[in-house]
């Protein structure tokens, strides 16, 4: 029988801190005091989670919708809350399947009570760590069929990753799965816009917590998607990323970008 991973509430850990900035009850006093810190030194981040939230949405609902995605897997879901990947994907296509990773014990006990699929789709939740994507790979596939496009979303979970973890050689082993037409997601935090709140922010989160954050510039952020084409509008400040016509985007300290994963034939130059 697997070993069941115990739940540390002495420790602040991203899944919960980030569901306190949500607004949400799922966490613990070492969490709160996390995201309080955090706040305290940027109190825009709470804005910023919301506005993470929106682009999972757009970008889930237009490769759904435009680009006639069925199958999603999110990487670092987090806890639930509302408009989650399967809800969105689901609203559009109902037999879209999604797979869920994670590796808190909390969200992986509520995620599999609560994120329950349209009886034409599926919803898997699997217990793995961004480090180890292969062990991902295999446990996703026992829902996806990487023959096929899949949409892999890495929103605000990179950044939990230091250079000396190679999240870029991740991203790109993550992506060497994938069928042509399928697609990469990224959110990524990032001091390009407010370096000076951003920086207090990280050091504050970051004496709280047992996984520390690292911000990327845009040239760094690109970089993560190892050269495969990006969908207009590029790698931007994740309010521009499509926004929803009317809308006056709102500063956000996320850089964002959707990228495609092009037939090995036509090369990158072939989906510009």
């Amino acid at each position: 029988m697997p070993e069941v991973p115990q739940l540390d509430t002495r420790h602040a850990h991203s899944a919960r801190v980030y569901n306190y900035w949500l607004g949400g009850q799922d966490n613990f006093a070492a969490d709160r005091e996390a995201a309080e810190q955090a706040i305290a030194a940027n109190p825009g981040i709470v804005a910023d989670v919301r506005a993470n939230r929106e682009f999972l949405a757009r970008a889930v609902r237009y490769l759904a919708a435009e680009c006639g995605v069925r199958q999603f897997l999110d990487v670092g879901a987090g806890l639930p809350t509302a408009n989650n990947t399967h809800q969105v994907a689901q609203a559009v296509a109902p037999d879209a399947r999604v797979v869920y990773v994670d590796n808190d014990p909390l969200v992986l006990t509520h995620a599999r009570a609560l994120l329950t699929s349209t009886p034409q789709g599926a919803v898997q939740v699997v217990d793995g760590d961004l480090r180890e994507p292969e062990t991902i790979l295999a446990q996703a596939s026992r829902t996806l069929d990487f023959t096929k496009p899949t949409a892999i979303l890495l929103l605000a979970v990179l950044h939990f990753l230091p250079g000396s973890n190679g999240p870029a050689e991740i991203v790109a082993r993550l992506a060497s799965a994938l069928a042509p037409g399928s697609f990469v997601a990224i959110s990524h935090l990032t001091g390009d816009l407010a370096p000076e709140q951003v920086a207090a922010a990280i050091e504050a989160y970051n004496t709280c917590t047992q996984v520390p954050v690292t911000a990327r510039t845009h040239a760094q952020v690109t970089g993560l998607f190892g050269g495969l084409p990006l969908l207009a509008p590029g790698v931007v400040p994740i309010t521009q990323w499509r926004p929803r016509i009317g809308l006056l985007p709102e500063p956000a300290d996320l850089h964002a970008g959707v990228a495609r994963v092009p037939h090995p034939r036509m090369g990158i130059r072939g989906w510009l």
